[in-house]
Parts: C-alpha cells; structure tokens; sequence
C-alpha cells in the first residue's frame, strides 16, 4: 500500500470545460483550479459524474488530466483522477496514465451496463484497475444512483482490502448513513470515507467523515467553508442554518437540471466552463437568465461572497 494521507475539507468535483461545440476547452482549466484555490478546496476530483466522463472519449480524458496536473503543479492543490470505464482496458489505460501524470490518486466507479453480480467481481474489476497504477491510492466510488450498482461497501472494504493493495477508501456518493457508519468505522478507521451529498454534508460530519467530494463545491465553497467552521467550534445552530441553504441550492439547480445548470452558474461566477455535452441539453440564454434571477432571489451570492 503506498503512504498516503486522508483527505480532508472541500474537494471539488469539477467540470469538464467545452465550447459551443462539445470540444474541450482545455485553457479554461487554469481560471478552474484558481477559482478553487482561492476559495480554500482540498483537491480536485476530475473526470467524474460532473465532469461528464461517460460523455468524453479516453484520449480526451487523458489531455484532461494532463492538462489538470500542469496548471496545479507547485500549488496547494491536490489531483483525482476518475478512471472508471465500462471497458477494463480503458479503465486500466487512464489509471496507467493518471500516475504517469502525477496524480495524487485514482477513483473508479462500477461498470454499468454489464454489471458485477456481486462484491467478489466488483473487486475483482478495480484490483485490475488499480493494478496499473501501483503508486497511486485508489478510492471506490460509490454511486448507486447513476450506475444501478448497489453493493454493501463494508463488505467491499473487506475483501477489498486483501485483494487491492493500494486500497485507500471510498468515494461515498450514497444516502445510507447506516453503510457510512459500517464503512467509517471499518478496520478501526483505516480507510479514508469521502462523502459525495452535498446537501447531507452536515449529518456525514456528525457521523465522522472528514473529507467530502461535491459539484457545489466548485460554485458555492465559502458557505460550505463556514458550515465547517460552525460544525467545529459546535455552533450547530448555525450549521444547521448553512445546510439548509445548500438544500434550497441544490433544489433550485435541480430544477433546471443539475448538470447543465451547475455549468451556468460557473459561468455566472466568472468561470465559463461552457455547455453540457450531448445528451445532456446546455440551458439557453432566457433559462440562465431566469437562473440568475431564482439565484438571487435566494440570496445565493449573499451567501457565496460574504
């Protein structure tokens, strides 16, 4: 297992930035990470569900991450590279040059369309994952939701543990705060639990996750910033206060679409990552209009620059 150090704070899943025409738009990059920077973000997790990975082709996700490991190279700013695929030479391929890069770690998701019956061969498909790329740390990530994989992650941990040497813990984008707890707790706290829903972020704390993965994270960190503040010097009123306006933003994105909208309201923010990609629907000029105009509403800037 090679060292590493559990994450902690804000990591931000990030967009995949394009132009008008679904290209990347690798030059963004640069404003991405000093956007987050500036708003105090642990790490960047790329190449995810945000950023849209299903809808990029392998040698896009690699110029991705290339281009991600240059810009953040001598800052505080730590690299993830999401390296999941539905074909195991691809995803072994990404994983080969995410180290290669100089990421900081690796994360993949389960396959999707021909799914692992069971633990056993999820295991079996990330040790082959992981196995080619024997320096880096590699996490799990956990999202039912989108791939239908629902599998107990403590028992993933289990068996994990003896058949991926480089196993470091779980991105855990699921509601079940009883497998969180199974999963925190698991072999005497050794595995680093990332916590992936923004809007339960509050409870995740209370249950002792210390690191979190999120999209909101990217346009919303400074209220994020002071729920953890709150949540550390015990001022849950307040916690509490700065949660619920995460779920009234979340609900409000959601509305318009999360994918597309999360986009938007980076560009509103002066980091224009572009549209969606196909088939996914980029919000048109009225929709960004009436987003800016729900957002402010809101309050949401208010809350964002204090």
């Amino acid at each position: 297992m090679p060292k590493f150090t559990k994450l902690t704070g804000l990591i931000a899943a990030t967009h995949t930035p394009m132009n008008p025409d679904g290209s990347l738009r690798l030059e963004t990059v640069a404003a991405q990470a000093q956007h987050l920077i500036a708003h105090g973000i642990t790490a960047a997790f790329i190449c995810g569900s945000t950023g849209e990975s299903h809808s990029l082709s392998v040698a896009e996700r690699q110029a991705l991450a290339r281009r991600w490991t240059e810009v953040i190279r001598g800052t505080p700013l730590q690299l993830i590279v999401h390296v999941g695929h539905n074909a195991l030479p691809e995803a072994q391929r990404l994983a080969e040059d995410a180290q290669q890069q100089g990421a900081q770690a690796i994360a993949a998701l389960a396959p999707n369309y021909f799914k692992p019956a069971g633990v056993a061969e999820l295991v079996d498909f990330c040790a082959a994952i992981a196995e080619r790329a024997p320096e880096l740390p590699f996490y799990f990530y956990d999202i039912p939701v989108l791939t239908g994989v629902s599998l107990p992650m403590d028992e993933f941990l289990t068996l994990g543990r003896q058949r991926i040497p480089t196993l470091a813990g779980l991105k855990f984008t699921n509601p079940d705060s009883a497998q969180l707890q199974l999963c925190l707790r698991h072999s005497e706290g050794q595995f680093d639990i990332l916590y992936g829903n923004d809007e339960y972020l509050l409870t995740a704390l209370s249950l002792g996750v210390r690191g979190a993965v999120g999209s909101t994270y990217n346009y919303a960190a400074p209220l994020y910033q002071r729920l953890l503040a709150a949540f550390e010097r015990g001022d849950l009123a307040t916690a509490r206060d700065l949660q619920y306006q995460s779920v009234q933003l979340v609900k409000l994105c959601a509305a318009f679409g999360h994918a597309r909208a999360a986009k938007a309201v980076m560009g509103l923010l002066g980091v224009d990552c572009g549209p969606v990609r196909l088939p996914l629907r980029a919000l048109t000029p009225e929709q960004i209009a009436e987003l800016r105009r729900r957002l402010d509403a809101a309050g949401f800037f208010d809350w964002i620059l204090r």
